[in-house]
């Protein structure tokens, strides 16, 4: 192309002046025709450099002009360009990527994965964001790290994940999680709210992980405040996988993974075990030992030696199976996914978990109307493993089991072995045979269904109605036929039962939501209204029989003495809500947010709370007059305070129970009467929470490291507490729930990611830490503390403190024991505990504050290398800070007729006075084994939690067969801790007020497993 500089010269100067402006009219116009004449036809195709499919409804534009196309199906495009201009490739979720069209017609691109965590659009409360311009604290969870935990639970992915974010779960097959945010906030519930594809969930505990996209954790009242009365305990947001543009799309994935407890206890074998036994009835005085532990005596038992960790631990089995089909176009796209997932006990016992889920999401668009909905369907079954006495622990019994006692016994009823009073006198209970005796299942089906559309009324204003209806359908069913498991384990036919329980709940919703979103100049604003409706239906029918014979069918018509009862309740609820985003010049955020809830679970008088938010963001990297370092591309400081709601409480709790049938004796003459049962407080109302953080963060190194740290304080007011009332009340129970508690939470998160992604050998690294410390600041009316197990909650101190005795040595002489304080039954050989509070004799009043239980702190990391085919990764975890009252170990060292740990064999005796192990005796006299710091341990451990290999296997490109990865992944592979016990993050170390009480744990199994991932 000839340039048009010479000829405004020559035109200049030989064209009459009065001619010139017409001649450079018809010069220019000449140009433009030119140039026109030299655009050419480009063409090529879009994939993903992931995986290499067809990237359908990306943006191809010239850049500088308005000519832009959209990528087909196929992933195919065409453009008219000429040689000078750039071409602009953009998709969601992709890095931009520019190309000068040059010489060529055919340009095909990979567009890769957006690395700039900044850019990426995150679901918040009825809405989504751009991460960047996030007021609040909200935590994007890294879902192909999350993903790399086997877990039928989703929130068990957390663990370690988000900074500030706690998760205790056992390895009981189908065992629910527990999950703080940022510590506890009630007397009564502290579990987060769960909100799957827009839909209110108590827990995402029927939902298949696999089929998750993203999970967002909403921590400070500036992002959950939309939620209101759910809010004060955090919001985890998790959005399910939809169909896009495209060809239609197959994928596979199976994994099969086997379980064993990785750690066993030290436990003493027969001769040990008649050892320490008959010990300890010497001791008592007692006239002879036991037969079976008496060498001397013809019920001698030599002949059994029962290791019973090793007859009850097996390999457990995990499999996982999931199919997924989507696709479809801009008016309609699918996706259905099919999910297996069985757990069998790594328990000699059938208690296993299995479950069925499927789903099917649908998104399209017609003009300005969006439209979308799912359907989901689950069916799940668990044996659940049984308890003897209410609070028992099947893993304690195990423990607790003597070595003298048979596994099986062909002659006791049922076939399993038990002990005998006379020989053995010790009630042990044989866990394997219990458990396989009885039935116990729990069948689960859950239907939840969404429907929504969304109307663009004018440019910028949107209407969405959002309708969605959740049901779950239970049976559980006990079956405890007549057993003969030992003296004090003996089932007769008149205590043999059935209890059978059928019933419902079910949740609906409707949302009404107005959006406006507009942008005048600099200034940016969107802005939410809404109303949400909501109603819960609950029914419960019960049946129990009593009275079977051996092999009796297991029908409720076939016991002896039946009973039954029913229970039903509703629950409305109306909310408003609101909220307002201002940005202005990308420089300034600020962000408010309103809602209103009603709900008939308090008195009309008392049945309305208002919560509310204000936050704020400045983007201080987009200053003009600061200039920071060029290695620091972002930064940004935010800040936010905010009031949430808590209305965990029960249905009615507001009326007086009345007993009806309450008559009185006049005279000998019965008169009908009617009496309140239960006392009340008609002015209950809700908890709240309220939250203030601020926070820093940085994108540095052309943002491929980014950080984070965060301060919070969070202080719930209004706590529901049970304050005790005279029993001359009448009122049963002899206490009224009330709004009387209060507790404050603090703490500092740290969060980091490093991306590499520019060489080869491609990696990343994340890690976070987060603090805390909790301080109750109001009990009940007059401050009374609550004592727990092995624990005391105060005023001024965090809550289920461990509280106890303190040790002193072991009293080697009788000179000693005249010497030292007062210590009631105490003798030679026994546990000396201090008199700490001087009043010359040992008593409850010498107990003190042993350790805090909550951790202090708890952390993850994250490590993700690639090279070439193949990837590996590993996941760190760990807390610390706290201490765990170990009543395992108390129970094991106990020395009575229980079955003891091998720590006890080195018991005291006037010839063995080096130790620090009491002498063992029956009944304990002196109670060496009360709570005291003997058995208090350090919480603090690091695992492994997972560690991960995968090799992505070539594929030829003409085959039908898009991508293939097998990999091998390992869980809980190493664990660092002085914990005696299994593993000291067990499940019931969130027992509140008896917090850190380990008394016999499920052990979190150690898996191996094998995977296979098909892309067709």
């Amino acid at each position: 192309m000839i340039t048009t500089k010479p000829l405004f010269f020559y035109c200049h100067f030989l064209i009459p002046k009065k001619e010139w402006l017409l001649a450079v009219v018809v010069l220019l116009f000449s140009s433009h025709t030119a140039f026109s004449q030299n655009d050419k036809t480009i063409t090529g195709v879009v994939t993903s450099a992931t995986d290499a499919m067809p990237l359908p409804g990306v943006n191809v534009a010239v850049k500088g002009t308005k000519t832009v196309v959209v990528t087909g199906l196929d992933g195919d495009y065409a453009i008219k360009a000429n040689s000078n201009d750039v071409l602009v490739f953009s998709y969601v979720g992709t890095a931009n990527q520019e190309l000068t069209v040059g010489t060529k017609t055919i340009i095909n691109v990979a567009l890769k994965d957006d690395q700039n965590q900044l850019n990426e659009v995150v679901v918040v409360g009825y809405g989504t964001q751009k991460k960047a311009d996030l007021t609040g604290s909200v935590s994007v969870v890294n879902m192909e790290n999350a993903k790399k935990t086997v877990t039928y639970d989703a929130a068990k992915m957390l663990q370690g994940q988000v900074a500030g974010v706690t998760v205790q779960s056992s390895g009981e097959p189908g065992g629910f999680v527990n999950i703080k945010i940022r510590g506890i906030n009630s007397f009564s519930n502290n579990n987060p709210l769960f909100v799957i594809d827009g839909m209110i969930v108590d827990s995402p505990y029927d939902f298949a992980p696999g089929e998750i996209e993203s999970m967002q954790v909403l921590k400070d009242a500036s992002s959950a405040a939309i939620y209101g009365v759910r809010g004060a305990n955090g919001v985890i947001i998790i959005t399910t996988k939809k169909g896009k543009n495209g060809k239609f799309d197959i994928k596979y994935r199976s994994l099969i993974g086997f379980q064993n407890v990785a750690k066993e206890w030290s436990l003493t074998d027969r001769l040990g075990y008649q050892n320490i036994t008959s010990a300890a009835e010497r001791n008592a005085g007692l006239a002879s030992i036991a037969p079976g532990n008496d060498p001397s005596s013809p019920s001698y038992i030599n002949n059994v030696d029962t290791n019973w960790q090793k007859e009850a631990f097996k390999t457990g089995v995990i499999e996982n199976h999931a199919l997924t089909f989507s696709g479809g176009a801009e008016n309609l796209g699918y996706s259905m996914n099919v999910d297996y997932y069985k757990n069998s006990s790594y328990l000699n016992s059938p208690q296993d978990y299995q479950r069925l889920s499927t789903t099917l999401n649908l998104t399209g668009k017609k003009g300005k109307f969006k439209y979308g909905s799912k359907i989901g369907f689950t069916q799940s079954d668990k044996e659940n493993f049984n308890e003897y006495n209410a609070g028992e622990s099947p893993i304690s019994d195990l423990l607790g089991a003597i070595p003298t006692m048979p596994v099986y016994d062909a002659n006791r009823l049922g076939g399993y072995g038990g002990t005998t009073n006379l020989t053995q006198r010790a009630i042990s209970m044989n866990v394997i045979g219990f458990n396989n005796l009885i039935t116990n299942t729990g069948k689960r089906n859950r239907f939840i269904g969404n429907i929504w559309g969304e109307l663009e009324i004018v440019k910028g204003l949107k209407y969405k109605i959002d309708a969605s209806f959740d049901r779950l359908d239970w049976q559980n069913r006990k079956f405890v036929p007549p057993s003969d498991l030992g003296w004090y384990y003996i089932t007769t036919n008149d205590e043999a039962s059935l209890d059978v329980s059928t019933g419902n709940q079910s949740r609906t919703f409707l949302n009404n939501l107005l959006t406006y979103e507009i942008t005048i100049n600099k200034h940016k604003i969107d802005a939410l209204v809404g109303s949400v409706q909501e109603r819960s239906d609950y029914y419960n029918h019960w049946s129990r029989g009593v009275g079977y014979t051996p092999g009796e069918i297991s029908h409720i018509e076939y016991a002896d003495a039946t009973s039954a009862g029913e229970y039903e309740n509703t629950i409305t609820g109306m909310s408003y809500l609101s909220r307002i985003n201002y940005s202005y010049d990308d420089r300034y955020l600020v962000q408010g947010n309103f809602r209103q809830d009603k709900t008939s679970l308090f008195s009309p008088e008392n049945n309305t709370g208002n919560f509310y938010s204000f936050s704020g963001a400045w983007k201080i990297s987009n200053e003009k007059f600061i200039h920071l370092p060029k290695w620091i591309n972002t930064a940004k400081l935010r800040a936010g305070y905010g009031v949430l709601g808590n209305n965990t409480i029960g249905t009615y709790a507001y009326s007086p129970t009345i007993n009806g049938f309450a008559g009185y004796d006049f005279n000998n003459v019965l008169a009908p009467g009617t009496t309140v049962v239960s006392a009340i407080d008609p002015n209950v109302h809700w908890e709240e929470t309220r939250t203030t953080n601020v926070a820093l963060e940085l994108g540095m190194l052309d943002n491929d490291l980014q950080f984070t740290a965060e301060y919070y304080i969070k202080k719930s007011t209004d706590l529901l507490i049970g304050v005790p009332l005279p029993y001359s009340t009448g009122a049963y129970p002899a206490s009224v729930t009330t709004n009387a508690g209060a507790v404050q939470n603090t703490g500092l998160e740290f969060s980091t990611t490093y991306n590499n992604n520019h060489h080869a050998f491609k990696y990343s690294i994340s890690a976070n830490l987060g603090t805390l410390k909790n301080k109750v600041t109001q009990i009940g009316l007059n401050g009374n503390p609550i004592y727990g197990a092995a624990s005391k909650t105060e005023v001024g101190r965090s809550i289920g403190e461990i509280y106890a005795y303190e040790t002193d040595g072991i009293f080697q002489n009788a000179a000693e024991l005249a010497a030292a304080p007062t210590q009631t039954n105490a003798g030679v050989g026994d546990i000396r505990f201090k008199d700490v509070n001087g009043d010359g004799k040992i008593s409850d009043l010498d107990r003190t504050y042993q350790g805090i239980t909550i951790p202090k702190y708890s952390y993850g990391f994250n490590f993700n290398g690639s090279y070439k085919n193949w990837d590996f990764s590993m996941f760190w975890q760990g807390a610390g800070g706290n201490k765990v009252f170990n009543a395992m170990y108390r129970n094991l060292m106990a020395g009575q007729y229980g079955n003891h740990s091998t720590d006890e064999l080195n018991y005291w005796t006037p010839t063995n006075t080096n130790t620090n192990v009491p002498r063992p005796i029956i009944g304990d006299p002196n109670a060496n084994a009360r709570d005291s710091n003997r058995f208090i341990e350090s919480g603090n451990y690091i695992k492994l939690q997972t560690m991960e290999i995968g090799y992505e296997i070539p594929v030829p490109e003409a085959s039908f067969i898009k991508k293939a990865k097998v990999f091998v992944n390992g869980q809980n592979l190493l664990i660092i801790s002085k914990y005696k016990g299994y593993d000291p993050d067990f499940n019931s170390n969130d027992g509140l007020f008896s917090r850190g009480y380990d008394g016999g744990s499920f052990p979190n199994p150690r898996t191996f497993s094998l995977g296979l991932e098909v892309n067709f």
